[in-house]
């Protein structure tokens, strides 16, 4: 009895020692580095590789799973209908799928139901809540396509110009410089309007970034350039109309929203004109093309829920060829030209209890979360809460490699306009600078390692 009694004190503490230990990061040298969704990787290199559900899900969550996949890829429909109702009056697509190819990137065209890039609007100024202006008769995005009977705002045509770029070693890139400009607008546009174009980027491994610790996000802030590196990355703290607060901004090519479920509300609303219990009014409410029936929230509540949850669990692809000699060489090169000061490799998440594969996990994601100031030739001039107009979030870089398999043709940077990662590195000004003139001061087959290694995620 004694003895019994002993034994069991022995494994109650030490039942209390391992629950009572703080998360921690795996040693470097006992860590897969293919895993770069740790628990939430999927190996498949494949034009599937990013649709596939994180592992470990309840059966009722692989319902549920299965249920937002089905709504991420079915086509909405103008009210009234018995399924799938609500598309319009305005919009800019009839599905997520329609933008997010193979939940990854899309294509930056606009006016067709295979186009996946927008235009977000503004004038000078800001909302009660910090945020952009909306244009007086077109809203905070141009809805560029309309149901029978309604109008589209207006017509975006987007061209492109070449620009040579001569590297010190006498070769030579051609960067393509986008122009857009708008055609019959249903009414006319104002002086002073603040445009934004930006690509659909992919969802998958969004639960992950969700589930970082704002606490690591934030230690990863140096507005200052404190350590002198000429990096000053720092959050965006934007308004959450679920919670009515200020909340660090994640998600959003400005980090311009902080939740999931903000997200896919707001893209249900903006780009697809469809109402729902987050945003429950219509993007084109007071318009003239305004369809006044009086059936909002149009979208279920269940269907917005699947769908973020959908999101939330799509897992992130496995790195690919980690041993091969030029993709080492070309990570080491990653750090030695402070590539990773704003693409940070690996990231712990905090806490999930829910959802095993998001919790407590090592991730690659090759991202802070942060702004960044990215030069000239990259801004938009369009503030979004904190972000300046010369500023966006660090993209992660997770899955690029996969993105000619996953979207047929490859496009990268916020509005698509780089068809090579190449040219996306050349692209890169402000903060980023030291490195993409070190990137060009490179000889040649350095640069090819380079490159090879970002492939490699």
């Amino acid at each position: 009895m004694k003895k019994t009694l002993i034994l069991c004190l022995i494994s109650g503490f030490v039942l209390a020692l391992t629950q009572c230990n703080k998360a921690s990061f795996f040693s470097e040298d006992g860590f897969d580095e293919r895993l770069a969704g740790g628990m939430a990787t999927v190996f498949d290199e494949t034009s599937k590789a990013f649709t596939h559900p994180v592992t470990g899900l309840t059966d009722r969550q692989k319902t549920v799973h299965e249920l937002g996949d089905a709504a991420f890829e079915q086509t909405f429909v103008a009210a009234p209908a018995p399924v799938n109702s609500g598309l319009g009056p305005v919009f800019n697509n009839v599905s997520c799928i329609s933008c997010h190819h193979n939940d990854g990137k899309g294509t930056p065209t606009a006016g067709q139901t295979t186009s996946s890039l927008l235009v977000r609007l503004g004038i000078p100024g800001m909302d009660a809540w910090g945020g952009n202006l909306p244009v007086p008769g077109f809203g905070s995005q141009l809805q560029d396509l309309a149901i029978l009977g309604k109008q589209p705002e207006a017509t975006v045509n987007i061209s492109y110009t070449e620009q040579t770029i001569t590297y010190p070693d006498g070769s030579s890139a051609s960067l393509r410089i986008p122009s857009y400009t708008f055609t019959n607008p249903y009414q006319p546009l104002p002086a002073n309007l603040l445009t934004s174009p930006r690509m659909a980027p992919p969802v998958f491994g969004v639960g992950l970034l969700q589930n970082i610790p704002e606490a690591t996000v934030l230690s990863f802030a140096d507005e200052n350039d404190a350590n002198g590196d000429g990096i000053s990355g720092r959050p965006n703290f934007v308004y959450n109309p679920q919670t009515g607060r200020t909340e660090l901004g994640r998600f959003g090519l400005k980090a311009n929203v902080s939740t999931l479920a903000i997200q896919v509300a707001s893209a249900f609303n903006h780009d697809m004109g469809i109402t729902n219990y987050i945003v429950p009014v219509e993007s084109c409410a007071g318009q003239s093309q305004a369809d006044n029936l009086q059936d909002d929230p149009e979208l279920p509540d269940s269907i917005l829920n699947y769908v973020t949850f959908y999101v939330e669990t799509l897992a992130v692809p496995a790195r690919r060829n980690v041993t091969d000699p030029d993709v080492k060489a070309g990570g080491t090169l990653f750090k030695q030209i402070n590539c990773s000061g704003c693409h940070k490799p690996v990231i712990q998440t905090g806490a999930d209890l829910s959802i095993s594969a998001l919790n407590n996990q090592r991730i690659q994601p090759f991202t802070d979360l942060l702004l960044h100031d990215m030069g000239e030739g990259l801004a938009d001039g369009r503030p979004d809460f904190r972000a300046t107009g010369r500023e966006w979030r660090t993209a992660p870089l997770w899955g690029i490699g996969l993105f000619q398999k996953t979207n047929g043709t490859p496009f990268y940077l916020h509005d698509g306009r780089a068809r090579t990662i190449e040219e996306a590195i050349l692209w890169h000004g402000g903060e980023a600078e030291n490195s993409r003139n070190e990137f060009m001061h490179l000889p040649v087959a350095d640069r090819n390692r380079l490159i090879k290694f970002i492939q490699s995620l």
